[in-house]
């Protein structure tokens, strides 16, 4: 499971004054879970997020922005930002800001009982 290991050097950086973080290998790479919920990930060179589902079309407009898609299917409120566009400090806060922003109202997933 190769990923960009200084993306998410950052990501954990951006997170530190967190309590509630986990970091769990997924999506081909590192997710880091805030307060039980999916946030931000690491896949292979691109960042991850998750965010407010009613800001897909505003988001979608952005510069190094793709939405998640899996199976054929697209995922709104999940998307990967290109590390062009996460170059800049200003650029790479804005995303991780809209992801913590969403992580305080989003519902974590249903866990299934073994």
């Amino acid at each position: 499971m190769a990923y960009d290991e200084k993306l998410a050097a950052r990501i954990r950086q951006a997170l530190a004054h967190l309590s509630k973080v986990e970091e769990k290998k997924m999506f081909r790479g590192v997710t880091f879970m805030v307060n039980g919920k999916m946030c931000l990930s690491v896949s292979r060179d691109e960042m991850m997020i998750r965010f407010d589902p009613a800001l897909q079309e505003i988001v979608a407009e952005k510069n190094g922005f793709r939405t998640m898609i899996m199976k054929d299917r697209e995922y709104k409120g999940y998307g990967y930002i290109s590390q062009e566009a996460i170059k800049s400090k200003k650029d790479f806060d804005y995303w991780v800001g809209l992801a913590l922003d969403f992580n305080k109202r989003a519902k974590a997933s249903k866990k299934t009982k073994k």
